[in-house]
């Protein structure tokens, strides 16, 4: 390990290892070497506690002195709930700075890296920045567009089948995918369900992992005739939160049966496409909601879709084939005409989980119709 690129590596995947514990924060990570020798490290672990450049300092000392800084995200310039670190790296006396990339926050923006240069001190930016980028695909997109980072997640059968004409759809994958799902909702704020959902398999949506490791997620559900069963088991809020999206025109005598059980609610517009959802991410990122992980059915999926809301896809994919004219499918909604008025995708990763696939995928920027 010798080269800006090793060590960057090495920061990202320090980062990485606090995924989805740091929301509304970014998942930074830094290291110091002097002399070719790692002589510190470390990275932001919550929000509110010190920043990754912080630790590894800490850890330097003296070291720090002469010595290089990795760092995945631009040191911030501007005092939030801790101090700002590009003030720490300049006093640090390190000689050089290598930045993934600069911060897209707006109260940072630049600042940081111009702020150190000013100092003297040397700054490269943009090594693994496309790697960076993606690690922090969450935070980017909040900075930018003021809503959470919304995460369709589905399992199919080979021939796109989400379940059984008669809606029976346990299990569609095996073992190691779905514990690989329970990993996803532990790096969330919130999992989204319609009111469909609710009634086929009375979910928990909660987090599984060994030992009763993993944070529950907000559970959200669409729901906008309030339909949801109060012995539901989304409704048993001392496992999680659980917040039900309806329409501002609800019965406010059934809305105080469920915040009796501890509900809270999202009222929003609705017309006869179903519930605003445009306006439901821009109240939900209010309530400190930064991403959305939607494990909806069809109905719900397409919906997201066609408000072009989607911003990552992860579709599990099972060796099985269902056949059949009824089979129920990932998206419904309105049928399209001609293949030239798909709504375009760019797969990105496939992984192997058991017999199963996942396919990360994103939307084509530009080419959503």
């Amino acid at each position: 390990m010798n080269s800006d690129q090793d060590y960057m590596r090495l920061a990202l995947d320090l980062a990485a290892s606090a995924k989805g514990k740091t929301n509304p924060n970014p998942i930074v990570g830094a290291v110091i070497v002097k002399n070719g020798v790692i002589v510190g490290s470390g990275l932001h672990r919550k929000a509110g506690e010190p920043h990754a450049e912080v630790h590894a300092f800490n850890m330097a000392g003296e070291h720090a002195k002469g010595a290089t800084l990795y760092v995945t995200l631009e040191p911030c310039s501007h005092y939030g709930k801790t101090p700002p670190c590009a003030k720490l790296v300049k006093e640090s006396e390190v000689s050089r700075v290598v930045v993934a990339m600069q911060d897209p926050n707006p109260d940072v923006a630049g600042r940081g890296i111009k702020l150190l240069r000013y100092a003297g001190i040397e700054v490269e930016v943009g090594v693994l920045e496309d790697e960076a980028k993606r690690l922090n695909e969450r935070f980017i997109h909040n900075m930018i567009t003021n809503r959470p980072f919304v995460i369709s997640k589905f399992a199919m059968t080979l021939d796109g089948k989400l379940a059984t004409h008669t809606g029976h759809s346990k299990w569609i994958t095996g073992d190691a995918a779905r514990a690989d799902v329970h990993k996803l909702r532990d790096e969330v704020d919130a999992i989204l369900v319609g009111v469909g959902t609710v009634l086929a398999d009375n979910p928990s949506l909660t987090t599984r992992l060994p030992n009763g490791q993993g944070k529950n997620p907000i559970r959200i559900i669409l729901d906008g005739q309030l339909r949801t069963p109060l012995n539901a088991n989304v409704l048993q809020t001392t496992e999680a939160e659980t917040i039900i999206v309806t329409s501002n025109d609800a019965d406010h005598e059934i809305v105080e049966m469920y915040e009796e059980k501890g509900v809270s609610f999202v009222y929003v517009s609705q017309d006869d496409n179903g519930l605003n959802l445009q306006e439901m991410l821009v109240k939900l990122y209010k309530l400190g909601i930064t991403d959305v992980l939607v494990e909806g059915g069809g109905s719900v999926n397409a919906s997201f879709l066609r408000a072009n809301l989607i911003d990552k896809y992860l579709i599990y994919i099972a060796p099985k084939l269902l056949g059949g004219r009824n089979s129920i499918t990932p998206f419904t909604g309105k049928d399209i005409d001609t293949m030239d008025a798909a709504m375009l995708v760019s797969f990105e990763e496939i992984d192997k989980y058991g017999e199963d696939i996942r396919i990360t995928a994103y939307p084509k920027q530009g080419d959503q119709k």
